[in-house]
This record gives C-alpha cells, structure tokens and sequence, in this order.
C-alpha cells in the first residue's frame, strides 16, 4: 500500500494538485493519529473517541473522493470539516490559545491553499479566520469553559507541535520544489522537442519548396516558349491561362513557406531598388485574367507623383498586394475591384505609399472584421464554403505590413464592399515620377505580340549546373533567342569537369543537388587547380525566396540569385547584367517594359489623403462645400406627411410655410447607423482617411451616437463631436477641410478640432420658443409664457448642451439689436476672418440692417448670411438669427 501511494505521488499523469492534496491530507491524518497515541499517553481518554472519528470520516471522505475520481469535491468537503469542526474541537482540547494550537493553524491555512484552487479556497480560508476569531473570542470572554493544563504538559506540547508541523511544512515545501524543478525539466524537453520539431518542419518545407518548384517551373518555363512562337490565338489564350494559373499556384506555395518562417521567426525582408512601373504591371497583368473570366471590371488609379523607383522588398510588396488583390477578385461576383497607389513624400527622401483595394462585393460583417488576419480562420464560413483559399493570404500580409513598419486597415460595409488600405515606408530611389501614364498605352490579353530577345551575344560561354534534366531543357530554350552557347551539367562532379575544359563567362548554379551541392561546386570552381572558371560569375538557382537566401548566396561568394520558377525575361535580365559589355548586343526597345492590360487613370481620379465630411444641419454654403469637397450627410424633416430629406426634398421657406399654417408637431431626424455606414463608405471610395464633424451629441435627436457607431465597422473613419450645431458645426468643419487641402495629417486634425470646441460661440436670438414645443423639446405653456411677455430668448450651447442664455424684452428688432451688442462688445477676442449669420424667415430688407449693425461694431474680413437648413429652422421658427465666430 505504501508503494502504490509513493506511486501515486510520484505518477506525472496525475495532476499536481491532486497529488498534493492527497499528500497533505496524509500528512493531517497523521498529526491525528500522533494526537491519538498523546491523548492516550497522557490518559485523556474522553478525546481519544472524537479524535478516532475524525480519522475516519476523513479517510473515508478522501478515499471514496479518489475512487470515484471527484478529489476536488473531496478535497474542498475535507478543508470545510477541518477548518469548520475539527480545529475548533482542537482549540478547545489543546486549554485554548497557549496549548499549542496556534502553529497548526498555520499548518492547516497551508493544507488548505495547497488542496483548494478558484473561488471555493478564499471562502474557506475566510471560514478559518471566522471559526478561529470565534474560538479567540470565546476564550478571551469565558475563559473557565476551557480545560487547564499543566505547565509541564502545556510546553512540551507546544514544544512538539511547534517541531512536527515545522518538520511537515519542510517536507511540503520540498515536495513542492522537488514536482515543479521536475515540471521545469519536462517543459524543456518539451521545448527542445518543440525546436527539433520546428527544425525538421523548416527542412522538410525547404525541400518541399525545392521539389514542387521544380515541375513548376518547367511547366512555367515552356510554357512561356509556347507564347513566344506565332501560334494561334486559341493556342496562346490557353498557354496565358497556364502561365497565369502556374503562378497563382506559386504564390500559394510562397504563403505556405512564409507562414512556417514567420512562425520559426526566421523570416527577413531584402531591401533592393526596383521600377514601381514594372512591379505593377507584372501583378496586374497576373490577376487580369481572373478579374476577366469572372466578367469583373479592373481598374488601376496610380498618382502621377508616385517616384519611378523606390527601396523596399518588392518580392515582398509584391506579395502583399496579390493576396489582397486576389481575395478581393474571390470574393466580388459583380461589379469591379480597383487598385490606388499614392505616396506621401517626407522631407528625408522617404515615403510612405498608400495602396488600396477597393472592391464591389459581399462585404465583411462587423464581427467578423477582428479575426480578419488570422491565420486559417475565414470569415462568413457558410456564405463563403464554395469560394477557393487557405486562408493563409491576409494573415501573412498582415505579417508582412507589420515587418516592414507599416500599417493595414479595413474598412467594409457588409453587401456592399470592402476596402482596404495599406501603407509602407520606403526610401525614394530616384528623383523622377512615375507620371502621367497615358490610357492609349492599354493592350489587350487576347492579343498576342510576337516576343522579342533583349539582347544578343553570340560568343557569350554560359554553364547551367542543375541534376534535373527539365531544368536543364527551360533554361536552354529561354536562352535560345539570345544565341549564347550554353553546356549544360547535371551534376557538381559534371560541372567541375566542364569547368577545366571550357571557361565560361557566367554559371547558372543549382543549389540543392544531391551529393555536391552548389555552394560546395562553386567553392571547388573558384579552388579548382587548373580550372579555367575561378574568376566567373556565378548565379544560383533556388527555390528559397527572401532576405536569407540574398545573405546566404552573398556570405558564400555567389555574384547574385534567381528564383525559380525562372522566367525568361529574369534570366535575360540577369545575365545581361553579368556578361561583359563587350560581348552583349542590344536589340529591344524600351517600350518592351510598358504596362499590358493595364488601365491607368488620369489625376483627377487620384484619392485624397483626408476627406472631411458633415451633416446637413452644419449650415455651409453650398460653394464652400464644392470648393474644399465637404460631402454632406442631410438629416431627415418628419411631417403628417412622412420624412423628408434636409435641404433635398425640403427647403426652409416650405417648410416654415407648412408650419405656419397648421398646428401640427414637426420633428428633425437624424440618419441611423445604417445610412451612416453606406455614407462613410462612399467617401472612402475617395480618400483614405474620413473625419467627419458631427452635431453636438449634447442636443436632442443628435446623429453623432449613430456615427460613432457606424464607425466601428471602418478603420479611417473618425467622428469629432463638434459640441455645436448649425454653423458653429459649419466653422469647424470648413477649418478643418482647409487643414486637410493643405496636407495635414489626421492626428494634427483632430487634435485642431479638441481646441476648437471651447473657441467656437454658437447662440440663436428666436422670437419664441413656440417652434420648439411644437419640435416636443420644451413645454407649451413655458413657450407660451414667454410669447405673451414679448420675451425673446437667446438659445446658447455650452459645453455642447443647448439652453436659455440671455432674454430681451421688447419689440422685435430693439431685442435684436442688444443681441447684437451683447455679442459683439467684444470684439477684440474674435477672430475676424469670418463670420456666420445664419438665419431663419427673415426678408432681405431686415438681413441687411444687421449687417449695418453688425459693421458698426466691428470689421470681418468676410460675412456669410446662410439660411439656415430646415431641420435647425423647425426648431427655432421664423425671425431668427445667430451670429456664430470663433474665438481668437
């Protein structure tokens, strides 16, 4: 028994409370049964029974606990009966305080937190504290009902309790360090076993990338000698559709690969100089034909100041933009998907591009936005089961964006589109644009232009080293054209033997060939005793793409790399840069690096940086609107005769009319969350960034709790609780558009917009408040009270909340004239740049006496009368009129 309890203890299956739980419940079993032997000891033989009983219930409890597999209910019924039954019975047996008891309780507080975890341990630990204040309380206050002990007994049981629950506790606490020294040894195992594991995953994907790169590219690479013959154009449409689908193939394995480095930490970027034109072109001219067999339109929107080079990964770039590019052709069954490039130039030769995919389709749910870029996880799973993917494509761009410092957002209505936007920082290469890309320069896929070598060199010696023949065959037929002599070598030992025949001016090297691989063969060229072709230029072949294969092949003397699949023009390119000048003849043109199937817009379809929107309540003449491009979102004016659109179906002359002549309540209502979304959606159809200025949230029927939450579903979009209406609103809206024209950035726009709010003054002198009872925002007899004082109450917003300022007395314009006053007396601290008169029913006559009144008292650079828009004047009601400025 005592084995398969030291077992027991020692079995690693089991789990580590469980086995400490039984250990320490041994350990108070056992102070028990010493208890018993000292009570018998001592002749207290009316303990010994109790004493015998609590072995047993306990026992019992412990053992029925582990035979049916419940040790925490076990365990959390025997902490109870302990620190509920028995330690109270202790403390009375022990003569109370001085007996020795203290110290088990320590013990106890001990065995309870070792056997009790969540929240049944702090309630029995409270338990404990309570029982044992109770047993404190009740010696303290009726001493004579505890039995007294002799000195002598009393001392040498403190002095024994004292040593066996020290002794336990030791124990204990070595057991304790003993399992977690033994947990700390098994999660390194673990670990090593872990890293073995991710070692053997990162060999095994590098030789699969070897293995599945190689029939791709033979398949890619006679294919491509296909659509260089002058076949038929059903031959070349299927050949296109081969290549096209060859690389998407790619692309995923890529994925796959970068997902394994990223997991190992292993991945890098490689910086490098590269053309933005020709980047763009390859990966249109490769989703083209998706975007075509879905019947999808494909647009393209490049900035003409985007610079003609720039440093970054492109292999990288590349990749970020086909994945997101290719999920937004998935998951669009109609309509278009379009591709924007801008760039913020910085004052320190870098840039940041912004590249965005906008596209038509089903759109992404809000609560499907934050597992977006999660690896495996695709979003509206039942909707999407028929649609093609890993899974893998936003979770590795976003890995990609972050590596290279930039950022990645989204922003989608569900059903109607998504958009998104992805910014990097790069190093600006060279001084010239990428300019005005001409929409002539378009071609079509179906048609077929002969191919055309960029180069000759007949006396050109070129050695391909690869052991597998197909290989071999590619890279022949793709160097045909160019009638260099190319020997071919399908091993290391092959290659060695060619190399002291024959001096070769470049050497295209496999890396992974069984026996030597390339980097030994290379070693051995440039060592070779009597070699001929120690000082050529030597080129690997992998199928390891990225930042570590650069620094591999440059670590070990290699003059420059190719990817495989090889292209044609890659390894024309490539060796034309390594062959001597001497022996290359040019014979293309430039124009062989135009764009093919490519729409290029002109500059007026260029997406802004920030677009600042607003509400029709805002009160903003109409040319300001067009001027700066504030769109405007109009509230809607609610009638016995249904809803209408602020300032579009409903104009302030007809609608003060209708009051005028009917009793009936009108209402202003704002735009729901839905309206907003659809909104904020089209404006980023046109910029990348919305800051939208909305009415104080502080005023009845406000749309701003609509549009912070409409927000939500975007990443650009951002709402500024203006805390004022009308044109108050107006004024921060129009500087906050000017700020934006003139290229500030969102942080420095909004932070503008905070310290804007306490400057602005937004006040309304009405002739009544009966407008506003009718509008249900104020009591009907508190309007009429004040009609029949002839008061005229000034409406103010402080602190974004509208109430009853001042209030003249008198006829109309004597009223309107202290208004005047009491705004203007001032006038030093406003800015006087400009100023805001928005009104409600009043003539032109009565408009241009305040003006008069308005220049007697002061001189503003520019006064803008606007009528105010039908959803403000149904509340104030006709004759009114605020001055609104902004404080200096």
């Amino acid at each position: 028994m005592i084995r398969r309890f030291y077992n027991y203890i020692l079995d690693e299956n089991e789990k580590i409370r469980n086995r400490m739980f039984t250990l320490t419940s041994v350990i108070i079993l056992t102070c028990f049964v010493l208890a018993i032997i000292l009570s018998l000891i001592l002749r207290r033989y009316e303990y010994v029974l109790g004493e015998i009983v609590t072995v047993l219930i306990l026992s019992g409890i412990i053992y029925t606990g582990n035979k049916a597999g419940k040790l925490p209910l076990a365990s959390a019924i025997t902490c109870l009966i302990v620190v509920t039954v028995v330690m109270p019975f202790a403390y009375y047996v022990s003569g109370g305080a001085t007996g020795g008891i203290i110290t088990v309780y320590v013990l106890v507080t001990l065995y309870v937190c070792l056997s009790l975890e969540g929240w049944i341990r702090p309630v029995v630990v409270a338990a404990e504290l309570i029982c044992g204040g109770v047993c404190f309380y009740m010696e303290y206050t009726h001493p004579q009902w505890f039995p007294e002990q002799d000195t002598i007994i009393r001392f040498i049981a403190m002095y024994l309790v004292t040593m066996l629950v020290s002794t336990f506790i030791v124990f204990l606490v070595n057991f304790q360090i003993a399992m977690l020294k033994k947990e700390n040894e098994r999660s390194r195992e673990q670990r090593d076993e872990i890293e073995r594991l991710n070692a053997a995953q990162n060999r095994f994907f590098s030789s699969m990338s070897h293995e599945i790169r190689t029939p791709i590219n033979t398949i890619i690479g006679l294919n491509e000698m296909i659509l260089r013959e002058n076949a038929s154009d059903e031959i070349n449409e299927n050949a296109a559709n081969i290549q096209a689908a060859s690389n998407l193939l790619l692309h995923i394995i890529n994925d796959i690969l970068d997902m394994s480095k990223f997991e190992s930490g292993q991945m890098q970027l490689t910086q490098s100089a590269y053309h933005t034109g020709d980047m763009l072109s390859e990966i249109v001219g490769m989703l083209w034909l998706r975007a075509k067999e879905k019947d999808l339109e494909f647009h393209v929107n490049v900035a003409p100041d985007l610079p003609e080079m720039l440093i970054g990964d492109e292999v990288r770039i590349k990749q970020i933009l086909i994945n997101v590019l290719n999920n937004a052709i998935k998951y669009t069954s109609e309509g278009s998907v379009s591709l924007s490039i801008q760039c913020e130039k910085k004052s320190n030769g870098n840039a940041d591009v912004i590249y965005s995919v906008a596209d038509t389709g089903m759109g992404i749910k809000k609560e499907s936005i934050p597992y977006l870029f999660t690896a495996f996880k695709r979003v509206d799973e039942d909707k999407n089961k028929y649609i093609e993917g890993t899974g893998l494509g936003l979770s590795i761009v976003k890995q990609f964006v972050d590596l290279m410092g930039g950022k990645i957002s989204v922003n989608s209505v569900y059903t109607k589109g998504s958009t998104f936007n992805i910014v990097i920082p790069q190093q600006i290469a060279s001084d010239s644009n990428i300019g005005e890309l001409d929409m002539e320069r378009r071609h079509s896929l179906n048609r077929h232009e002969n191919y055309h070598q960029s180069f000759e060199a007949p006396e050109a010696k070129v050695l391909v080293v690869d052991d597998t023949a197909a290989n071999l065959l590619v890279v022949g037929k793709l160097l045909r054209d160019t009638k260099v002599q190319v020997t071919t070598a399908s091993s290391g030992e092959d290659a060695l033997k060619e190399t002291l025949k024959e001096e070769f001016h470049v050497i295209f090297m496999d890396h992974m060939m069984p026996g030597m691989d390339g980097i030994e063969c290379s070693h051995a060229i440039r060592e070779q005793a009597g070699g001929r072709c120690k000082d050529a230029r030597i080129i690997a072949l992998t199928a390891n793409a990225g930042g570590e294969s650069a620094a591999l092949y440059e670590k070990e003397g290699f003059d420059g790399y190719l990817t495989k699949p090889i292209t044609g023009e890659a390894l024309e390119n490539e060796l034309r840069h390594q062959l001597p000048r001497e022996l290359v003849v040019m014979t293309g043109s430039d124009e062989e690096f135009l764009e093919e199937s490519l729409s290029w817009s002109s500059e007026h379809t260029k997406k802004a940086i920030v677009t600042v929107t607003t509400e029709s309540v805002a009160d903003i003449p109409k040319d300001i609107c067009e001027r700066y491009g504030i769109a405007v979102l109009p509230h809607m004016v609610k009638t016995d005769g249904g809803l209408f659109r602020d300032g579009l179906e409903i104009d302030q002359s007809g609608l003060l009319l209708y009051m005028e002549n009917s009793d009936v309540r009108v209402e202003t209502v704002a735009p729901e969350v839905e309206e907003h979304e659809v909104f904020f959606a089209e404006q980023l159809g046109r910029a990348n960034n919305v800051i939208h200025l909305a009415i104080s949230s502080g005023v009845a029927h406000s749309g701003c709790p609509a549009a912070m939450k409409a927000a939500l579903a975007f990443d650009n979009v951002y709402i500024v609780d203006s805390g004022h209406l009308s044109s108050g609103q107006g004024l921060m809206t129009i500087l906050a558009a000017d700020m934006a024209e003139s290229g500030r950035s969102v942080e420095e726009i909004l932070a503008t917009m905070e310290e804007l709010k306490d400057k602005v003054h937004t006040s309304f002198i009405v002739d009544n408040l009966d407008y506003l009872a009718r509008a249900g925002q104020l009591n009907s007899r508190i309007a009429g009270a004040t009609k029949s004082l002839m008061m005229h109450p000034v409406l103010t917003l402080r602190k974004g909340k509208m109430g009853i300022g001042k209030v003249f007395f008198g006829n109309r314009m004597s009223a309107w004239e202290h208004y005047i006053d009491s705004i203007l007396k001032n006038a030093d601290k406003i800015d006087r740049s400009i100023l805001f008169v928005t009104y409600a029913g009043i003539p032109q006559s009565e408009l241009e006496w305040i003006r008069k009144e308005i220049t007697k008292r002061a001189d503003f650079t520019k006064i803008y009368f606007q009528k105010a828009s039908p959803a403000v004047a149904a509340n104030c009601g006709p004759g009114s009129f605020g001055l609104l400025y902004v404080e200096k």
